[in-house]
């Protein structure tokens, strides 16, 4: 599939004409309708037509932004100016935003191609992505398990070849769960670095809005993009943004790693612990000091 390369591969394809846009987006309405009526990452997906006009557009343009024509989701607690938003629950489920969150409209500025809004526990208030008005969100990988929540559609939907990337919501693992459960990467940022502007709020002096997708490049080449201050969102960042790309240049040595060892006790599921003992293991080979 050609949804299995990282952002920044699909950009190179795209860029050199090697693929198009209009076959990244048909492909993703094609996993959409083959694993959705499963899986149940998404609550809202988008007409199609109007997405294959935005990838005709991308595809025609001789301008190029960051993302132009590639695909991607937002957890449904986003804003999406005439797109319902509906938080996972049948009391929004006919609202429609007159505006868009600030992070939706970053990455359309950037060419990205939106598809659709996921799945996701009511409010955000949930771990497993099981309390949604919805439905719950089933893991691609095995369809007895969880996705993990709250943003278990969006991991869900990454996983499943569904988008390049969506942008879930963590305040207490709502990312970190759900893309560890589902194979995927995902960011909790550090609070303010990205605008939380057109969010639903589930506590505000604790929500970040962060990427989940395919790789770590890939989660870096977004936040460069998502983050930065934005005066309608008094809590965000003043700081200059980083280019986060280019710190994987940047050497292990000397970076201290903590692990907390309570998470490591009895009741850890044994191939769990082996998979956190082998990435420990690659950590300390790439000059990291190990803590706990």
């Amino acid at each position: 599939m050609l949804l299995d390369h990282s952002i920044i591969e699909l950009g190179v394809l795209l860029s050199s004409k090697k693929i198009s846009s209009r076959e990244l987006v048909e492909e993703a309405y094609d996993s959409i309708e083959k694993h959705n009526k499963t899986l149940s990452a998404f609550i809202t997906v988008r007409e199609k037509k109007d997405a294959l006009r935005d990838a005709d557009a991308a595809d025609s343009s001789p301008a190029r932004g960051p993302l132009s024509g590639i695909p991607f989701c937002l957890k449904d607690a986003y804003m999406t100016k005439g797109l319902r938003t509906t938080a996972a629950t049948k009391v929004l489920d006919n609202f429609i935003p007159p505006y868009s969150a600030t992070v939706t409209d970053k990455l359309i500025q950037a060419g990205a191609i939106l598809i659709g809004k996921n799945n996701m526990d009511a409010w955000g208030h949930g771990a497993t992505n099981e309390n949604s008005d919805y439905g719950p969100v089933k893991n691609p990988w095995n369809l007895s398990r969880v996705a993990g929540g709250s943003s278990g559609g969006s991991a869900a939907a990454v996983s499943a070849r569904m988008a390049a990337f969506s942008i879930g919501e963590d305040t207490g693992g709502s990312i970190r769960n759900p893309a560890s459960m589902c194979n995927i990467c995902g960011l909790k940022v550090t609070y303010g670095r990205v605008s939380r502007y057109g969010t639903l709020a589930y506590a505000s002096s604790l929500d970040t809005v962060g990427p989940m997708a395919k790789t770590v490049g890939d989660i870096a080449e977004l936040l460069e993009i998502i983050a930065g201050v934005d005066p309608k969102d008094a809590t965000s960042s003043h700081r200059a943004v980083p280019a986060y790309s280019k710190l994987f240049e940047k050497p292990l040595k000397g970076v201290r790693v903590g692990i907390l060892k309570e998470f490591l006790g009895e009741g850890v599921n044994t191939e769990v612990r082996k998979v956190f003992d082998a990435a420990v293991q690659k950590f300390e080979s790439l000059g990291a000091r190990v803590t706990e």
